[in-house]
Formats: structure tokens, sequence, C-alpha cells
């Protein structure tokens, strides 16, 4: 099936944080999978991408569905509450229940939908986050199931528990992570992907105890503490930043180097 337009929800997963431009902006998954998509659909192809780092579930609820909607796109992702899950308190069976309603709402359009097992945190961060990142998991399964939607299963992934596939913040993806999700997403569209794009290299030697939490430090001190201190203030990182596709549009330039 080739469709004419995509469009992204999302935070900076689908923002496509830490994969960058040569110019300093964020390419991503999104990205990649788009302009594979525009090759099956010819120079009509839309996309669209509503996604702005830092946001919780229901900001992107509240700010990016009625214009989703809007566009009455063929496909839609939607990939939402892993900043949610980093706040001291919250209900992710609630969460779940936002997120239906997302996927109703798209679904009654017509349009096909995405949604996503996010891959295991808990590789990087405290156990408490894969609590709440399991029932969201589970949620997106249910919803899939109950609504017809694809769903990309990155926690049955294995090769997401590869350093590899992190950026040094342990939080976002690298750009071989962003390639190996929209490898995933591809394959599961019937589109197909680059190979390489799924390969993924050796295990590294496992780190001397004390180098390891020098490097624990290090992080502690250059993303931890902003991102506690940003909180803390009651800011997020997406405060100054806006959609960087906001409309559908062509995919244009070197969009999948």
């Amino acid at each position: 099936m080739a469709w004419k337009s995509f469009v992204a929800m999302g935070d900076s997963f689908t923002e496509g944080l830490n994969d960058a431009y040569p110019d300093g902006s964020f390419r991503g998954w999104a990205d990649l999978v788009a302009a594979r998509m525009a090759v099956d659909a010819g120079p009509d192809f839309g996309y669209a991408n509503l996604a702005v780092r830092g946001k919780l579930l229901g900001q992107i609820v509240d700010e990016q569905l009625e214009p989703a909607l809007a566009m009455k796109p063929g496909l839609v992702s939607f990939a939402a509450g892993g900043n949610d899950s980093l706040r001291p308190r919250v209900d992710p069976y609630a969460l779940v229940d936002r997120m239906e309603s997302v996927v109703a709402s798209v679904r009654a359009t017509g349009a096909d939908m995405i949604l996503f097992r996010f891959a295991d945190v808990t590789v990087n961060l405290p156990a408490m986050l894969g609590r709440r990142a399991a029932v969201l998991n589970d949620g997106a399964r249910a919803l899939g199931e109950k609504y017809g939607a694809y769903v990309i299963d990155l926690f049955a992934d294995d090769a997401f528990r590869h350093p590899h596939m992190w950026a040094p913040d342990r939080l976002h993806l690298s750009p071989a992570g962003h390639r190996r999700v929209a490898g995933h997403v591809l394959n599961a569209l019937g589109v197909g992907c680059d190979d390489q794009w799924m390969l993924v290299p050796p295990n590294p030697e496992p780190t001397p105890w004390l180098l390891a939490r020098g490097a624990d430090l290090r992080w502690a001190r250059e993303h931890l503490a902003p991102w506690v201190g940003r909180h803390l203030r009651g800011h997020s990182s997406g405060d100054q930043v806006v959609a960087k596709r906001p409309q559908l549009g062509p995919v244009t330039g070197d969009i999948a180097a």
C-alpha cells in the first residue's frame, strides 16, 4: 500500500533528537520513514511532523491531535508517555486511557495508525521507569489489537540493549537507534528498508568498574542534573521549540542520508 500522506505526533522520540542533520536540526526515524515512503508514493506525497521534545502525553493530545486530523492524513504515528513516566507521580493506566481517545479519533477518520511498544529503558535508567513503561507497552498492544493499528514492538528487540543504540544522555536514541526504529516501521508497513539500518555492531567489552562509575558521574553532571534543574523550575526542554514540519509538505533534500 502506498500512502499519500504521513503525520507524526509525539515528543523527542519522534522529533528525532540526537540524530542531527549537518545544520544541527534533527532528522530521526520519522523523517527516514517519510523519505522512503515518498519514493513509492511519488511527488504528491506529504509529510508533517508535529512532535516537540519534552511534551507530556496530555500536551501532545491537546496541541497535536486537532492539527493532525485537520490534514486528513492517510497514516498517523503516535508515540507519547515517556516524559510522563519520568515524573515523580504518574498514573500510567490513565495515560493509556488518554491514548485510546487519540487512537479512536484517528482510526474513525479511516487513517492507518502506528503505535509503539517502547524499548527497555531499564538498560540505562531506574527499574521504576520500566514498570511504568510496561503499562504503556501493554496498553499500546491492546489498543493496536482493538483498533487495528500497526504496533512496532521495540521492547522485543534485544538490539536496543546495545549501548550503540543510545545517545550519551542514555534517554534518547542515537542515529543508529533511529535507523533501526525506521527499519522496524518500514518493514511493518510492508515498504522495506535499507538493510544497513538493521545492523548492530558486536557488544563492547565490559567496562572496568572504576571507569564505569566515572562515566556514571559524568552522565549525572552533564545530563541528569540539568534535567532535574529544569523540572524543579517548572521548565521543559521544549518550551521554546516549535514543530519542525507543522504542515504537510513534500520530502526534499538529503533527508535519508
